[in-house]
């Protein structure tokens, strides 16, 4: 076997999808087996959705851990290194342990490959590499978010989670999932379990149907969240609050410590699934519950990198990059601009809607300045062709700057007293993120 260095091993990750394709379950099950199957040694929430799996997970993660348990957080993609991925409640893994893990992993796939057995593609390494690592932490509960879809998701091929949840369904990688709701949504609901419950995301009648339909069959319980159980009841500049009445909560004042008002949905789903967690005949839980002050206070407590996350100042970072995502980043966006100033710091990449996006962030608000900037490698756009479609809807100055770190600054230097607001793309989201960290060296 070759020693690599950390460098090395991120490198080695990073050109897996040059040569490999998509895999059939049975070769993760595979590589999972070779390993001794390490996700079978801790309890498991599994979190699938289009938009917000993520925050739901980190919600999850922050009651558990404040309720006394061992914590793992698996989640995708990362926005500047690729440690982030695993976290356990001791914050994010080392380089030493990463690379450990990839040399465990590694070991397992050059046996495989010599075995006639395909090569891992990059999701389903990243995922081995996780479930190895959160063994050798000896964590208790892992928050567990799908890839990309879920029925054929590498993180799939855990056998009997928890629970498992399913957060909005809205279009987004329609080449691979389907071009209509009810097929995103099957795909989605491909994680319900036999036996298992559900707790789901109402708000979508068509996405409703087809998950509770799926349930049904699997025998599994299905909890559903609609948006009228949740009244926002106040918003402060880095906080919304909200009133949930669902489940076990009779009208409970919750605070969520994001600026974006679609945290109350994913808030409340981890507030449902961790009083699911509270009825399941499983002995770890029930010598450990879950309180409620446990519960309100790990959602006030939770932080989430990208998600209408106040990096500097009057900076607000979101990932936005999909339809419905766009629309949440709006809704947001014009309240802030109700009472400030606002500019905007814009990419995107080719395989998105960018038009269109561009189109409806221009009709919702309008901005002091735009600043647009090239990320994503081989999906990048121009940025001449970003700022000539932005010329089209906007009238204030717009500037093009290829690099992403240079658009920033750029972005901050004419932001003057306005609010900056950077979305997009979670590449953008890291590329800031890369800069503000490097100039704080």
């Amino acid at each position: 076997m070759n020693t690599f260095s950390y460098e090395q091993a991120v490198a080695y990750i990073s050109d897996i999808p040059r040569f490999t394709r998509k895999n059939e379950a049975g070769n993760t099950i595979e590589l999972l087996r070779r390993l001794s199957h390490p996700e079978r040694s801790f309890r498991v929430i599994h979190v699938a959705g289009t938009n917000g799996k993520g925050s739901v997970c980190a919600f999850l993660e922050s009651i558990f851990r404040r309720a006394g348990y061992r914590t793992g957080l698996f989640t995708s993609p990362h926005l500047v290194k690729i440690n982030e991925r695993f976290q356990t409640c001791a914050g994010m893994c080392t380089d030493e342990e990463f690379l450990d893990a990839f040399n465990h992993v590694m070991k397992a796939v050059e046996e495989m490959v010599a075995d006639g057995y395909a090569h891992p593609t990059y999701f389903e390494f990243l995922f081995a590499a996780g479930m190895w690592y959160f063994r050798e932490q000896k964590i208790e509960i892992l928050l567990c978010e799908t890839g990309l879809g879920g029925r054929l998701d590498a993180t799939n091929t855990i056998e009997k989670p928890l629970l498992s949840v399913i957060t909005s369904i809205s279009f987004d990688h329609m080449e691979y999932l389907g071009d209509t709701i009810p097929k995103i949504a099957s795909e989605k609901a491909g994680i319900i379990k036999p036996g298992v419950p559900v707790v789901y995301d109402a708000s979508n009648p068509e996405a409703a149907r087809v998950i509770r339909d799926r349930a049904k069959l699997l025998g599994s319980e299905a909890i559903a969240w609609h948006p009228e159980m949740s009244t926002v009841t106040g918003y402060t500049g880095s906080s919304v609050s909200f009133s949930l009445k669902a489940g076990g909560y009779d009208e409970v004042q919750v605070c969520v410590p994001f600026a974006a008002e679609y945290q109350v949905a994913n808030a409340s789903l981890a507030m449902l699934a961790a009083d699911a967690a509270g009825h399941l005949e499983d002995p770890l839980l029930k010598a450990r519950p879950l309180t409620l002050p446990c519960i309100l206070e790990g959602i006030e407590k939770t932080h989430w990198s990208g998600r209408m996350e106040e990096v500097l100042k009057d900076v607000i970072l979101d990932g936005a990059h999909n339809e419905d995502g766009i629309f949440q980043f709006l809704k947001t966006a014009e309240r802030i601009a109700a009472s400030r100033r606002v500019s905007l710091l814009f990419s995107a990449v080719s395989d998105k809607n960018w038009r269109e996006m561009i189109g409806r962030i221009c009709a919702g608000v309008h901005f002091q300045s735009v600043t647009v900037t090239s990320v994503g490698g081989s999906r990048q756009i121009g940025v001449q062709e970003l700022a000539g479609e932005f010329r089209l809807h906007a009238s204030c100055p717009v500037y093009a700057l290829e690099d992403a770190g240079s658009a920033f600054r750029h972005a901050r230097s004419v932001q003057g007293d306005s609010v900056l607001l950077c979305c997009g793309s979670l590449y953008l989201a890291g590329a800031v993120k890369e800069e503000i960290e490097n100039a704080e060296l």
